[in-house]
């Protein structure tokens, strides 16, 4: 209900003849791409047309389009904002700005929106639904349903009126009216898979099995492919004791997409339930790695470990649990059986009256309040839960499957479609670093001129162009042999030259290219011993001391982690029973020099952006945050463009708590081409 997307609305504008055929191309692509979701890299094309042309309303409105595809819902109302500066009768942006308002809460302003637009076109479908939305969450319920009145009114046979009404309908608990609703939405379109859908779950609702399994037969018959029919149509099979068929539509579930949460959950709960212990075991294996915080996967897991006799597997499992809900008085009853099972006796007793003290407090809380321990009246209905309901209680529960958790890009690219829903790891961009070799970006970025850089090449004589990139590319085994070869000839030609930095800087990045970094930083002492002013061989050196230092770094916590399973390291064992390092301080002799260096770089040219990137990511190893974003901002001031840099402020922001500008300066790195921004923005928000 809240996430009402007007795909129409792209059809509502049309481009206006430009006098420059260069943005009427850039443009044309740039909704093409749109039109085929690929939306990151739309708005590279819309920012293109803004850059030469700021004036222009429409690549304002488009960039918002794509923005709010993208989940980035802030973005998209102020792109169309700006759209409505440079046009105030631009009625498809007040539309826009209204939906990505009404996703971000502000309903009052969305209506206004709304409204706005309905002055320009008072019977426009798409408007009407939404302010019928809007004052839903508004729970002005009377309101919405004149606009409703209106709407169908206007249009009989407009069929999503009808079941955007029978939800609010649903909602009022009228389920009369809903099924009226629905009912009339299946007669005028019989071909609509949603409305089979709709009315099958209500009929579910309502214990009418064999209804809901007909018109959950239908709506696969429509959409064959629309994972979530299928995980409740196993849900009503199973209320049909079908567990055999029920069984078939989550197979057919984790066919179509593996990682399905639902499906293999459910899957794991019939498994055990007909005594299939060993295979529900690894589908609740899937949805722990998948979902490693989910605690009800895990106490399921932990008493099927228990049936299967891995006593040990099942502690650990209960463990997890335990932490999560420490007031769980079964799980200690069931953790103290364990124990006891283990010869731990001493634990079992502690966790016997932890458990007792537990269920004291429980039963004191239900005389008090007995509403929240009634059983639910359902007849012979067998339970079910919604997947955000995590009420442990409910362990042994199927899921209900709604839209959003099923949905899937056709795309299988990790920058086209709807890049938001990808599991995008919360971690900042790399350093740049110094290399010959770079990975193509899969959605160009800015890219940021050095003057240093271009003088380097020039004077250095190098082979290859050298690159200052956060991908570097690893080397292939021609490229490395080709590197160990011209490691022997500049070495021949230092016999003959052996004043010359040129050489020596050759060299050396040739030896930080095959990992050789002791040598890679003689290399470079020498070269800045020759001459002391060369920036990039500051730069050079502060990339091979970062890189040995990671390097280093690496094999000390292999070495520790191969002594933490020697000897007995309780400390430093988390609850499932892997070694975790304890927290240490990464401020170190190392850190100081590399800082000292790009302290030397800055010194030496103030403008170069790198230095600042690079130091602001170790300011963040040290978890000096603000230190980090005062760099990070910096490196901005310099170059406005700089999209990795507004990522890692971004990130930087949001570990000191200040969401509203690390979600802005997430934003802005999207908008610049940095993808996994909006999986962040939308897990934030």
């Amino acid at each position: 209900m809240k996430k009402f997307i007007i795909a129409a609305l792209i059809l509502i504008s049309s481009l206006p003849a430009s006098t420059q055929v260069n943005t009427d191309r850039v443009m044309m692509i740039g909704k093409n791409a749109l039109y085929f979701e690929d939306y990151v890299l739309a708005i590279q094309y819309f920012n293109q047309v803004i850059t030469a042309k700021p004036y222009l309303a429409d690549p304002y409105y488009f960039r918002a389009m794509a923005k709010f595809m993208l989940d980035d819902f802030k973005g998209a109302e102020e792109d169309a904002s700006d759209c409505l500066l440079r046009n105030p009768y631009y009625t498809a942006a007040y539309q826009l700005r209204g939906a990505a308002r009404q996703n971000q809460e502000k309903y009052g302003l969305a209506a206004t929106d709304y409204q706005r637009s309905l002055e320009f076109f008072p019977e426009d479908r798409i408007t009407l639904v939404n302010m019928g939305i809007v004052n839903i969450e508004m729970e002005q319920h009377e309101v919405a349903e004149k606009f409703f009145d209106v709407l169908l009114r206007r249009f009989p046979d407009y069929t999503p009126g009808y079941l955007t009404r029978a939800q609010m309908y649903l909602e009022l608990n009228d389920t009369t009216s809903a099924m009226a609703d629905l009912n009339k939405a299946i007669e005028i379109d019989p071909y609509t898979a949603q409305s089979f859908s709709a009315r099958g779950l209500l009929h579910f609702q309502q214990k009418e099995f064999n209804n809901a399994l007909a018109d959950l037969d239908e709506a696969i018959r429509l959409d064959p492919y629309f994972n979530g029919n299928y995980i409740n149509r196993g849900l009503v099979k199973y209320n049909l004791n079908d567990l055999r068929g029920a069984m078939a539509d989550y197979d057919r579930v984790i066919e179509m997409d593996e990682n399905n949460l639902i499906a293999r959950f459910n899957r794991g709960l019939l498994r055990a339930q007909v005594a299939d212990n060993n295979r529900a075991i690894r589908d609740f294996d899937k949805v722990i790695e998948l979902e490693p915080e989910n605690t009800i996967a895990y106490l399921n897991r932990a008493m099927l470990h228990n049936e299967t006799g891995n006593k040990t597997g099942a502690l650990d499992d209960l463990n997890v649990v335990l932490a999560a809900y420490p007031e769980y008085f079964t799980g200690y009853y069931m953790r103290s059986q364990l124990k006891r099972e283990l010869n731990d006796l001493r634990g079992a007793e502690n966790d016997y009256l932890l458990a007792r003290a537990e269920e004291s407090k429980a039963r004191m809380i239900a005389t008090e309040d007995p509403e929240p321990f009634k059983r639910s009246d359902k007849g012979e209905s067998k339970d079910t839960r919604e997947e955000t309901d995590q009420n442990i209680d409910k362990f042994n529960l199927l899921v209900v499957a709604d839209d959003d958790n099923t949905q899937k890009s056709k795309y299988q690219r990790q920058s086209r479609g709807k890049v938001q829903n990808m599991n995008a790891p919360v971690s900042p961009e790399s350093r740049f670093v110094l290399t010959y070799y770079e990975s193509e970006y899969e959605v160009r970025r800015p890219v940021y001129f050095s003057e240093t850089m271009e003088k380097a090449n020039n004077e250095l004589g190098l082979t290859w162009i050298l690159k200052v990139t956060t991908l570097e590319a690893p080397l292939n085994e021609l490229q490395i042999q080709t590197h160990f070869r011209s490691i022997d000839n500049y070495s021949r030609r230092l016999e003959e030259e052996p004043g010359s930095a040129a050489l020596y800087f050759g060299r050396g990045i040739d030896f930080m290219l095959v990992q050789d970094y002791e040598n890679a930083l003689k290399d470079i002492n020498r070269v800045l011993t020759l001459k002391p002013d060369m920036l990039v061989a500051h730069f050079a050196r502060a990339v091979v001391r970062s890189k040995q230092l990671e390097y280093d770094r690496l094999q000390e916590e292999s070495m520790m982690m191969d002594r933490g399973t020697a000897i007995d390291l309780p400390e430093l064992t988390n609850i499932r029973g892997k070694i975790k390092l304890p927290e240490i301080s990464t401020k170190s002799i190392e850190y100081e020099e590399i800082l000292k260096e790009y302290e030397e770089i800055i010194r030496l040219n103030p403008d170069f952006i790198y230095a600042y990137y690079n130091r602001a990511e170790i300011f963040s190893l040290e978890k000096d945050y603000r230190a980090a974003i005062a760099d990070y901002t910096k490196a901005i001031e310099l170059e406005p463009q700089f999209a990795e840099a507004y990522f890692n402020r971004g990130i930087s922001r949001l570990s000191i708590g200040e969401t509203a500008k690390g979600l802005d300066d997430l934003r802005k790195a999207g908008e610049l081409g940095i993808v996994q921004s909006y999986s962040i923005i939308k897990r934030m928000q």
